[in-house]
């Protein structure tokens, strides 16, 4: 082998190490990106898993609020309408009471109302009677 042949030979594995260093980093590059791709895929599946668990359990939560919010006033309704209620009866009775405390004052003024009316007539007729009387009599 000559010089010339040997050079080329030389050349080969030289020219074969430059090309692998010079691809090599390529590959890492390209392995890289994709293992980025799905990693990233992989978090965005994550992130919509936990965003869609706290979704549901944001509702559940306000569903459970709601449900007691609506139980509370609807006690707190029937407490307030059962003393409207009570009240409402006391005011009746209380108002039944004066209505029958007013009738009976009533009732006693009517009485003594009608004796002076009833008086006061019979005074009338007394007198109209004389007047009569005294006029019919023989003179």
């Amino acid at each position: 082998m000559n010089s010339k042949q040997l050079t080329r030979w030389m050349a080969l594995p030289v020219l074969a190490a430059g090309l692998v260093l010079t691809t090599t980093p390529t590959t890492f590059a390209q392995d890289t990106a994709t293992q980025d791709i799905k990693d990233a895929g992989k978090d965005t599946k994550n992130a919509a898993k936990k965003t869609g668990s706290a979704v549901a359990k944001g509702t559940k939560t306000a569903a459970v609020k709601t449900k007691e919010g609506t139980e509370t006033a609807a006690k707190d309704t029937g407490n307030v309408t059962k003393k409207a209620a009570v009240k409402t009866k006391e005011g009746t009775e209380t108002t039944a009471k004066d209505t029958g405390h007013v009738t009976k004052e009533a009732a006693v003024k009517t009485k003594d109302g009608t004796k002076k009316v009833v008086h006061s007539t019979a005074k009338g007729t007394e007198k109209a009677a004389d007047k009569v009387e005294d006029k019919t009599a023989p003179k």
